[in-house]
């Protein structure tokens, strides 16, 4: 009898181990759609000037990834490693400054700033690691009451806005090109999607993109790496951030890093998908941290 269970045993434990194996937490594709692996794209991504990683706000694992490849862009770049984000706003840069300086512990940066409730579990991490290393934490972001007022009323609004005020958003006039991709896409979504409204929203995102994209580049200098966190509709398919950052700056040599979700364990890309230097699949039943 013992005979026969140990083998019975055996051959469970390697079907298990099997199984547990053919499970991934992630895929990293190549912008030729070929597999990639994460010491290869760290490797790359190191030569670029700008890297935009595009993320879902709410996937545990992407933010894990985004951790990891702010360790491993420091490890690459050391002191020439900037960091930037879309949850922070322009003018919460101070508070943002003081914290990263142990000026200010966790609870008055709360009190001091528009955090996002996620901002615990996703982006303190990230913010932590820059503060002890000494790496430049840039807020990027357009403050959001300004996209608002385009949103519910026009670009022209920004107009009548008070020259100190105006320091928080990208020099304007700011263009709406609807080529840029991603912002044809937004159109259809409205409800109105031939109104003046839908128009508005168009712009309420162009104005994030520009401001995002002048922040970058009023920071970024010479021989430097400026790694960014956006929601991925912000730069996917070379849109949003890049398209800005590009118009102003032709010769900026640009990464993209997209992010897709599969039910199927094997992480294929998605058909027909715009492809980036590198494209991260995950599994679209990954633990939601939201």
């Amino acid at each position: 009898m013992l005979r026969t269970i140990v083998p019975l045993l055996l051959c469970l434990g390697l079907a298990t181990s099997a199984s547990a194996q053919d499970m991934k937490a992630y895929q990293i594709y190549s912008k030729d759609n070929q597999m990639s692996t994460f010491s290869d794209m760290i490797k790359s991504l190191g030569t670029y000037d700008v890297v935009l990683f595009g993320e879902h706000h709410n996937n545990s694992i992407i933010h894990w990834l985004e951790l990891k490849t702010e360790k491993g862009l420091f490890a690459e770049k050391g002191d020439k490693l900037i960091l930037g984000a879309e949850m922070f706003e322009r003018d919460n840069q101070e508070p943002l400054n003081s914290y990263l300086s142990g000026t200010i512990d966790a609870k008055e940066l709360a009190g001091q700033t528009r955090l996002w409730p996620n901002f615990t579990t996703d982006y303190k991490p990230l913010v932590d690691f820059a503060k002890e290393n000494k790496i430049p934490f840039i807020a990027t972001n357009v403050p959001r009451r300004y996209a608002s007022m385009v949103a519910k009323g026009s670009l022209d609004t920004l107009n009548n806005l008070p020259q100190e005020e105006k320091a928080y958003i990208a020099k304007l006039p700011i263009k709406v090109d609807m080529e840029t991709p991603g912002y044809k896409e937004m159109i259809t979504m409205m409800p109105d999607h031939s109104g003046p409204r839908a128009m508005n929203f168009v712009a309420a995102q162009a104005i994030k993109d520009a401001t995002m994209a002048e922040s970058i580049l009023d920071n970024l200098k010479r021989k430097q790496l400026m790694l960014h966190f956006e929601g991925d509709y912000h730069s996917k398919e070379y849109g949003g951030i890049y398209w800005h950052l590009k118009d102003k700056k032709k010769r900026l040599k640009i990464a993209v890093v997209s992010v897709f979700e599969s039910d199927d364990p094997s992480l294929p890309l998605p058909e027909g998908a715009v492809l980036t230097e590198f494209n991260i699949v995950v599994p679209s039943d990954m633990t939601k941290t939201y």
